[in-house]
């Protein structure tokens, strides 16, 4: 029973704030805003359909299961700052979410022997941009 009322109200919840952005959208007072607006809208939604996870007994892999999601989440929408947002100071912010979250994922999936995607380097290790060159 608890399970289905948490999953009743994962899926209202995520309902609900479709329905929250479908009418900013909808109501945005910058037409122009739409893109982005959509493009945050579908961040979240992968995001909370990745998050819906199946418990899998191991509290530490189910954490990262729905952490990973969490910062992906965050990392996309931090994009789509970048792509539309004009105001440089949260330019800046986002451009840290990106790389902070990264960098969490790398280390939660390193924490559970998980193999990084080849574009992410590990943490505290150099990655070819910063490491010194060879005379």
């Amino acid at each position: 029973m608890r399970q289905y009322t948490r999953s009743r109200f994962r899926l209202s919840s995520a309902a609900a704030a479709a329905g929250l952005v479908a009418a900013a959208t909808a109501l945005a007072a910058n037409p122009a805003e739409a893109p982005f607006l959509a493009e945050t809208q579908a961040a979240m939604d992968k995001m909370m359909a990745g998050m819906d996870i199946t418990p899998s007994g191991d509290a530490d892999r189910d954490f990262a299961a729905m952490m990973i999601p969490h910062h992906q989440g965050a990392i996309d929408m931090a994009q789509a700052e970048l792509r539309h947002g004009k105001n440089e100071q949260l330019r800046r912010i986002a451009q840290e979410i990106i790389v902070e979250q990264q960098q969490e994922i790398a280390a939660m999936r390193l924490a559970l022997g998980q193999p990084l995607p080849p574009s992410i380097a590990a943490p505290d290790q150099p990655s070819d941009l910063n490491m010194p060159k060879e005379p």
